[in-house]
């Protein structure tokens, strides 16, 4: 008898056990961010090594999120494109199953008001260079939305893959384990840039700097999850 593939995926991982580490993870954050505020108003009796440090940690914090997201992805990618632990309202900010890679830059200016000219012309090419990656996985995205006749991805999506094939432009058809396997990559590949993104954003910014990066990051994340937690629990009382 052949296994069945969906059988594999939930027995490899667990949708719940991710939602426990994200919360865990989130309450992770919380601390990190009072590191960084902390790091921030007494950036004058730090040392540079601590503060690579503390953005070493913080990478590493992302790092493990990724890693984690890389094992849903694996379980049910369909998950990641109506993820249930993050809020409606959260999710109008993602791009490929996250947040977009250009965010950083918009962050670096508005948190960062001390770049060199140097820092800003590389900075200002980096962006370049993630916006021409970003195209090309919008491309990618839209050649696989047109492969698949009817739905669109956020639907399947919102089925948790319950589907076993789906019909195909042109009379052709595709199956469960075609599309996966693209949208798969297709996630992987965005998650690449986002890290990468973000890895050469810490290249070009000086320890301090690269302090209040994050410090704005965090807040961000924090701050657009609370406005959905405030916006949920309203409708839960209406």
């Amino acid at each position: 008898m052949s296994e069945n593939p969906r059988a594999r995926y939930d027995n490899d991982y667990n949708v719940a056990s991710f939602e426990t580490f994200f919360r865990a993870w989130l309450v992770r954050q919380e601390h990190l961010l009072d590191e960084l505020i902390s790091a921030q108003e007494n950036h004058h009796q730090s040392r540079d090594e601590d503060l690579k440090e503390l953005v070493k940690r913080v990478l590493a914090h992302y790092q493990r999120y990724y890693q984690e997201k890389s094992k849903i992805a694996q379980h049910n990618v369909f998950l990641l494109f109506a993820p249930t632990w993050f809020t409606p309202f959260e999710q109008t900010f993602f791009w490929i199953a996250g947040f977009n890679p250009t965010l950083a830059f918009r962050v670096v200016n508005e948190s960062v008001k001390d770049l060199a000219d140097e820092q800003r012309q590389r900075m200002d090419s980096l962006s370049v260079e993630t916006r021409v990656e970003e195209k090309l996985l919008n491309d990618e995205l839209a050649r696989i939305q047109e492969s698949v006749a009817g739905p669109t991805i956020m639907e399947l999506a919102r089925r948790r893959g319950q589907l076993g094939e789906w019909e195909m432009t042109e009379g052709v058809e595709v199956t469960e384990s075609n599309l996966r396997a693209s949208l798969e990559s297709l996630v992987a590949n965005a998650d690449m840039l986002r890290t990468t993104t973000t890895a050469k954003v810490v290249e070009i910014l000086d320890p301090l700097q690269n302090v209040k990066f994050f410090t704005a990051v965090a807040r961000l994340q924090l701050r657009i999850r609370r406005w959905a937690s405030h916006g949920e629990s309203e409708k839960d009382e209406s």
